[in-house]
């Protein structure tokens, strides 16, 4: 089964993005199915089953949603296998800009939109960094200038990855998208699988439920500001 990783911000545009693309995949009696990992709720799993597509949802509540994601991936893969899937799609916001939702040998897709601002791609870090792909969207909405300028931003930060301008409402741009999910190879399971990076730094007082405010109540990997 493969495995691909779709990450992003809030409302970028990722469930809409899926969809298409796998309309695309069926097309070529392709199944596949989606994990959807998310904060504090979610709606799109509705979306998904009317699209007739296997779905299966994990809130991870106060865990930091990279945490809760790395401890279910591989009974989540185990779930994918009994379905009999051809890919398996693991659907992610990252929420904190911080984020590093991607293992090493499966293939990585960021979706940022356009609408985010010049700056932004400096800012989300290796959920955009390490990614294979990136997708832009809502390019519609935007001047041909500004286009390019996000781009060059994206190129700035990851070198390295795939650009692709999709339309999520219209589907435009995810036929392309659709073949590379096909080319990537398959895995048998995901034992020693590794990260591509480091999660986001914890675990201290706040982490385990303190609520109090002060130097007295700060234990663990606390970090502080040098003014």
């Amino acid at each position: 089964m493969k495995l691909i990783t779709v990450s992003g911000p809030p409302s970028t545009g990722k469930t809409s993005v899926i969809i298409k693309t796998i309309e695309h995949l069926s097309q070529k009696d392709t199944k596949v199915g989606v994990i959807k990992f998310d904060c504090l709720s979610t709606n799109d799993d509705i979306l998904y089953k009317k699209k007739k597509i296997p779905i299966q949802v994990g809130i991870s509540g106060g865990l930091c949603p990279d945490h809760f994601f790395v401890s279910n991936i591989e009974e989540c893969f185990e779930w994918g296998l009994k379905e009999e899937l051809d890919i398996l799609i693991s659907e992610s916001a990252g929420l904190c800009n911080r984020c590093s939702p991607y293992l090493r040998g499966s293939l990585a897709v960021c979706i940022i939109d356009n609408l985010m601002g010049i700056h932004t791609p400096k800012k989300i870090g290796p959920m955009l960094r390490y990614a294979d792909i990136v997708v832009i969207t809502k390019g519609d909405i935007v001047s041909q200038a500004e286009r390019e300028i996000f781009a060059y931003r994206v190129k700035e930060v990851n070198s390295k990855a795939k650009i692709l301008f999709i339309n999520g409402i219209t589907g435009q741009g995810t036929l392309h998208l659709a073949d590379l999910f096909m080319k990537e190879g398959e895995r048998e399971n995901l034992k020693d699988s590794k990260l591509r990076f480091t999660m986001p730094a914890a675990l201290c007082s706040y982490c385990l439920g303190e609520m109090t405010v002060g130097k007295d109540y700060q234990i663990g990997n606390i970090k502080n500001i040098n003014l």
